[in-house]
């Protein structure tokens, strides 16, 4: 059912430290959650919602880009930008590797290969939008379930949120680790591709060289819209896999 395009108003903070387009995500998804957009609901077009709201369409395409990926708002030709039904929303929540493994019953280990309390680099520096002058922490970590390698490793994460060492990252998860500082993540830009192992790999990973791993490139946003941290992760493509909710559009 398609209902009548909704009236929104959202309340706009230019003086806040949360981004203009976290704003307009944070207000629209609370009123989905409280019932005011219904599903079904259509949204003004975002040429009329950026002038409504004296924003950028740039900004306002970034943040409803946000909710449709979300799977709270869906774009369908013809009709516009609508709420979708409650029931194909997708869970906001990041969980890590560690995380998933003790859910499923498994007794995961770490162990930590590299680490370094270093300057980032310029791509590191870009990808957490940190000042030229900016440290971080720089790990390697190699993932095990129930003895046997699963997962290869690598983070950097901004070292201005809390204190971490090599002692914390071998018996506890990063993002317990992060959470238990007060991080409240709110969403990751993820990419996941795949490659053949090469010599260093298929040692660690005790896997032939060549055979195939699946990677995971995350870049994960705290709730102020602070780039926490960012890896990338290479994992045995027999033992693990990635499981997602389509929206149709």
């Amino acid at each position: 059912m398609i209902r009548a395009v909704a009236s929104l108003s959202l309340n706009i903070d230019r003086s806040s430290p949360v981004p203009l387009y976290h704003q307009v995500v944070q207000g629209i998804e609370s009123a989905i959650r409280s019932g005011e957009l219904v599903p079904g609901t259509r949204l003004d077009n975002e040429i009329e919602l950026a002038a409504r709201l004296n924003l950028s369409r740039p900004t306002m395409r970034k943040a409803m880009d946000e909710l449709v990926r979300s799977g709270l708002l869906v774009r369908k030709r013809g009709v516009g930008t609508q709420v979708v039904a409650s029931q194909v929303r997708r869970h906001l929540e990041l969980s890590s590797l560690f995380d998933d493994l003790q859910r499923g019953g498994s007794k995961p280990t770490t162990e930590v290969l590299t680490f370094s309390h270093t300057a980032a680099d310029e791509r590191i520096r870009e990808t957490l939008q940190l000042p030229p002058d900016a440290l971080i922490y720089h790990f390697t970590r190699l993932r095990k379930m129930n003895g046997k390698p699963l997962a290869l490793m690598e983070n950097w994460v901004r070292d201005d949120i809390t204190e971490i060492d090599e002692s914390s990252l071998g018996s506890r998860g990063l993002y317990e680790i992060l959470r238990t500082a007060g991080v409240n993540f709110r969403l990751a830009n993820q990419r996941i591709g795949a490659v053949r192992a090469d010599d260093e790999q298929a040692v660690l990973l005790q896997a032939e060289p060549g055979a195939a791993l699946v990677t995971m490139e995350r870049t994960a946003v705290d709730d102020t819209g602070r780039q926490v941290e960012t890896g990338r992760h290479a994992y045995r493509a027999d033992s693990y896999s990635f499981e997602m909710t389509l929206v149709q559009r």
